[in-house]
């Protein structure tokens, strides 16, 4: 093998191992010696030399701004190139342009106006049989699905699902190789457009944002500067995660678990470059972001905050919902259908075609569909707000509501790329539009009752649209359990301060349905379910020793003492992430940590370097002018670092190897080491502490699906219902002897 290429392996195994502090104090030093150097060379005659090294040293301090500029364009293009083949293969399950095959129903017909696209010469359906055009609807569905199904599972895993738990994870700190990787990538980017033109009841905004993301973290890593820090890296992410969800939903949000000005600025400047982009690209020819953006022009009143309130309490009953079933799908997937994956995803997808296919509301792309119910009726360009045919409308949206809210609970979390966010967007505004549509027809019945007595009657009092809006807004909150980020990407969508104060009531009332039931956001249930080690941000007292978290049983080195032989014997009987060193007196005093990465690769730079038996010492401690003797700088030295290789020559001796230039360079809250007056004790890792939140759940009482969950709650409430429809009858009886 290769030991060049074996060494670069080991390296990058050691930066990705590496905690985003031990990357920030790492960078830091560099700077320092840095500084240092440019400080001494500084003071040189201004020859041409020195004119170089200030032009690399502008061209340095620019870069990181250049990296997020390249990582922005890339992301609108991306973005932009998804959007239009995506209309296209929706488009192209229906018919098929004459003018030419690349043409989606949109641009074919672009000389037509919206209204009488039935009369467009140009655009041919596959059949005039109605039984023939559902066939081949459902064989396309068919089609898309199975190709993403067979790509993801063949060349990369990792591009299913949303991605979004998994990047809260990666910008935490947990590593997951390849999930960023060229490869999920590419393929991700590939069957997105085949995942939602399949008509799988799942989103392309959440699997987006992971792109975006492996966009930014793919063309950092061209970069030598970020390439050997994984702290810069996830920088990158960060600003990349913003421009994801601005080019989803054009409004930038923030992703990071450690928030900091400098990644602020650096996101904003990423997602101002992906929007500017994406706007220059003009994927749907009408100037906006975002297919399903909505201006409103008309005011709300105080007497619709009733029906604000049931938007917002079907927001919360519905994330309660999806959460609960969807993680009991998840479970019997797991345990069942593993191994299944396209085959799963073609059966979602021809049961979805076959099922959606007579509603109108289904059956069209959910993004599509949002645009048409989040519009106001001037014009009625799409006929749903005809007084005579209004009610078949709103029975069509009440059945397009329930069968999608089943259709998610089943399909997110198959093995395509599948996010959530306009699934729960389209479901709230389908059942919106139904309010709207209830409302405006009480209003039209008793236009001079109390409640309406405040409209004008030169004006439309109630605008269905507003409620579709606002119940797309109270479901997506109620799934993912967020409400600033709701609001800023609805005033996004929308640019209008009016329905700001509707939004934040709607809003309040979802998180308030969502508390009560004890909800939490499928994002975080998800990272649960995958069990990956993620710790929120809040704090909790637990009120217990921290003897209760950390284990005892530890493998350490002595800091004098062992030989070769001894570190392999340790290595081999563990699979630990590190090593507390300590004394070798038996006290057991603490005098360091050493990673397992970094005691391998330490090991056999050794061994190449020089002749090394198992006999041979190893020392973890410094003695007096050891440093000057090896010629160490100062601060912190990352094992990369190009001076290390005279330091291995020096540090391999006939007196033994020095192991101690790479212990305790940098401290890392991965792992907490436990003394008690000085003596190791313990350690404490992250996941310890969620083992023990999740076995022992220290001051909590019992969880609401302890308590009898959603299930508990249903079935009291039929309970009571039925009683009181006993009640009824007995009384109907008695009342008619």
């Amino acid at each position: 093998m290769n030991t060049d290429a074996l060494a670069d392996e080991e390296l990058e195994q050691i930066r990705l191992a590496r905690y985003w502090i031990q990357d920030t104090i790492l960078e830091r030093d560099r700077r320092i010696r840095k500084a240092r150097h440019d400080y001494i060379n500084g003071r040189r005659p201004h020859d041409a030399s020195w004119f170089w090294a200030q032009f690399k040293r502008a061209l340095s301090s620019a870069q990181s701004w250049i990296v997020v500029s390249l990582v922005g364009v890339c992301i609108g293009l991306n973005a932009a190139i998804i959007s239009i083949v995506t209309e296209w293969l929706s488009d192209i399950k229906m018919g098929y342009c004459s003018d030419g095959w690349w043409l989606n129903q949109q641009f074919c017909c672009w000389e037509i106006e919206e209204e009488e696209t039935d009369a467009c010469e140009s655009w041919h359906p596959w059949s005039t049989v109605t039984p023939a055009r559902w066939l081949i609807y459902v064989i396309f569905a068919a089609m898309f699905s199975f190709t993403a199904a067979h790509l993801v599972r063949s060349l990369a895993k990792y591009a299913a699902g949303s991605g979004i738990s998994e990047i809260k994870c990666i910008l935490a700190g947990f590593i997951m190789q390849g999930f960023l990787g060229f490869a999920t990538l590419f393929i991700k980017s590939i069957t997105l457009p085949l995942v939602i033109a399949s008509g799988l009841s799942v989103g392309k905004e959440g699997p987006s944002v992971h792109v975006a993301c492996c966009i930014g973290y793919t063309v950092a890593g061209l970069f030598k500067t970020f390439s050997r820090s994984e702290g810069k890296m996830r920088e990158i992410t960060t600003a990349a995660s913003a421009a994801g969800v601005a080019v989803a939903f054009g409004s930038p949000l923030e992703m990071s678990h450690t928030f900091s000005i400098r990644t602020m600025w650096r996101s904003f400047f990423c997602a101002l470059m992906a929007t500017v982009t994406l706007s220059a690209m003009n994927p749907f020819r009408t100037g906006k972001l975002v297919l399903f953006q909505v201006t409103y022009d008309r005011d709300w009143h105080f007497f619709e905050i009733i029906f604000f309130v049931i938007l917002g309490i079907f927001g919360g009953l519905y994330g309660a919902f999806v959460v609960k079933f969807n993680l009991q799908v998840a479970a019997f997937r797991r345990k069942h259908l593993a191994n299944y994956g396209v085959a799963e995803a073609v059966t979602l997808a021809v049961i979805t075609a076959i099922i959606g296919y007579p509603n109108r509301f289904l059956r069209i792309d959910m993004t599509e569909s949002m645009a048409v119910l989040f519009r106001e009726c001037e014009g009625d360009v799409d006929n749903i707000c005809k007084t005579a045919t209004q009610w078949r409308i709103a029975n069509s949206l009440i059945l397009a509501t329930l069968i999608r809210t089943g259709l998610v609970i089943i399909s997110y979390g198959c093995k395509v790329p599948a996010g959530i966010f306009v699934p729960s967007m389209a479901i709230g505004a389908t059942f919106g539009r139904t309010v709207g549509i209830m409302v405006r027809a009480m209003y039209r019945a008793y236009p001079k009752s109390g409640i309406f007595a405040f409209c004008d009657p030169n004006v439309p009092c109630i605008t269905p649209g507003t409620y579709a809006f606002l119940g797309a807004a109270a479901a997506l909150s109620g799934v993912m359990r967020i409400t600033v980020t709701v609001v800023v990407i609805m005033f996004e969508l929308t640019g209008a301060l009016t329905y700001i104060l509707p939004t934040m009531i709607v809003l309040l009332v979802t998180k308030a349905v969502g508390d009560l039931l004890g909800t939490n956001g499928i994002a975080d249930e998800m990272i649960r379910f995958n069990g990956f080690p993620f710790l929120e941000k809040e704090d909790h007292a637990y009120n217990v020793s921290v003897s209760a978290v950390m284990r005892n049983e530890l493998h350490v080195l002595t800091e004098s003492g062992m030989r070769v032989k001894d570190i392999d014997v340790v290595l081999a009987a563990s699979d630990v992430k590190g090593f507390p060193i300590v004394s070798a007196d038996g006290f057991r005093t603490l005098i360091g940590y050493i990673g397992r990465t970094e005691l391998l690769f330490v090991l056999e730079r050794f061994r190449k370097v020089r002749d090394v038996d198992s006999e041979t010492p190893c020392h973890f401690t410094s003695g007096e002018g050891d440093r000057e003797h090896l010629n160490m700088p100062t601060g912190a030295v990352g094992i990369e670092e190009e001076f290390n290789e005279t330091i291995f020559e020096s540090a391999s001796t006939d007196g033994g190897l020095k192991f101690w230039p790479w212990v305790n360079q940098v401290r890392s809250p991965r792992v907490i080491l436990v003394e008690d007056h000085g003596m190791l004790t313990g350690l404490v890792t992250v996941k310890d502490v969620l083992r023990f939140i999740a076995t022992e759940k220290p001051d909590h009482g019992p969880s609401f699906d302890e308590r009898g969950g959603l299930d508990g709650i249903l079935e009291e409430v039929w309970t009571w219902t039925m009683g009181v429809v006993h009640r009824v009858v007995a009384w109907s009886q008695r009342f008619g002897r």
